[in-house]
């Protein structure tokens, strides 16, 4: 019942939303407003930055809920526009360059990565070239496909490939370097 209840309290809150009502917008917001800053987050590394992106992708929220035809998710909806904002910024910054070069690496060797801080993730993300890291985002992250990818970001699709490929050895690479950091500082 309450997962009923609970829908039925966003799609109420949409609908009012959609007639300007501020009080409903105001409990929208508070309620995404955290996992969407998260996601801003993924793609700017300031987190003053990164606000300023979530605050403009809410304004684009608002602005466009009417268009919002309640047939998928609204997370999903609101996500969606929330990187198209951060890719938008990016790309008006010029700061997103796709990489030839290619890393040397040894053969990687393969550690847990699960006794690794979600913090010492987002770090090594954050260093990643931002071609690297957009692309990476995009596709581990969000979930899109390198078709998809390749139309957002006005690129080839086997570009999209290689800029994770190339991502993926990055991290790597710098997390066995790190890994190696943390085990001399013992």
């Amino acid at each position: 019942m309450k997962i009923i209840s609970l829908h039925k309290k966003e799609t109420t809150l949409v609908k009012k939303a959609k007639k300007e009502n501020r009080e409903a917008q105001q409990q929208l917001f508070e309620q995404y407003a955290p996992k969407m800053l998260g996601v801003c987050r993924q793609y700017v590394k300031d987190m003053h930055h990164a606000e300023d992106l979530m605050l403009q992708g809410f304004f684009k929220v608002f602005t466009n809920i009417k268009s919002f035809k309640e047939e998928g998710s609204l997370e999903g909806w609101i996500r969606k526009i929330m990187v198209n904002t951060c890719i938008s910024y990016l790309r008006k910054k010029k700061f997103v360059v796709f990489p030839d070069e290619d890393y040397v690496l040894n053969e990687f060797q393969t550690e847990s990565i699960e006794n690794t801080a979600v913090e010492d993730i987002q770090k090594l993300i954050d260093q990643l070239p931002e071609g690297y890291k957009l692309v990476f985002n995009l596709y581990a992250i969000e979930g899109y496909k390198h078709s998809e990818i390749a139309k957002k970001l006005n690129i080839s699709e086997s570009t999209s490939k290689s800029q994770l490929f190339k991502a993926r050895k990055w991290l790597q690479a710098h997390y066995q370097k790190m890994n190696q950091v943390k085990h001399v500082n013992k």
